[in-house]
């Protein structure tokens, strides 16, 4: 069951786009953070169940993030979202622990079926 998500992306609009996105099902808190740094200071103060993580960020990027819950041996299901569609991205990101990868621009249609391949509603 899913009881709070934390959307990190450094365009507000896209986290914005994220979040309306969500399956409707999921009434549940939703956190926000523009960079990694913010991201893993809200992760371990709040827990949440999913993350919905952008990999080009100021600070610290997405994979940075990745490697850090890595570390942890975090088990949190990561999905990334990333207009960086090149190979190299993508199975690093998977390396790295991602349980999915969606391209932007993203359409609802795309987080709803992610999340529903990975059972999480």
């Amino acid at each position: 069951m899913i009881n709070s998500i934390l959307v990190v992306d450094d365009s507000k609009m896209s986290r914005k786009l994220i979040i309306r996105s969500m399956p409707e099902e999921w009434d549940v808190p939703i956190y926000q953070a523009a960079n990694g740094i913010e991201a893993l200071e809200i992760f371990h103060e709040k827990k949440p169940d999913v993350v919905f993580l952008d990999l080009t960020m100021p600070e610290l990027d997405g994979f940075g993030v990745l490697e850090a819950l890595q570390k942890e041996n975090n088990k949190v299901p990561v999905i990334v979202i990333s207009a960086d569609v090149q190979t190299q991205a993508y199975e690093r990101a998977i390396t790295l622990g991602a349980k999915a990868f969606i391209q932007k621009p993203l359409s609802g249609d795309d987080v709803k079926k992610v999340v529903q391949e990975l059972r999480l509603l």
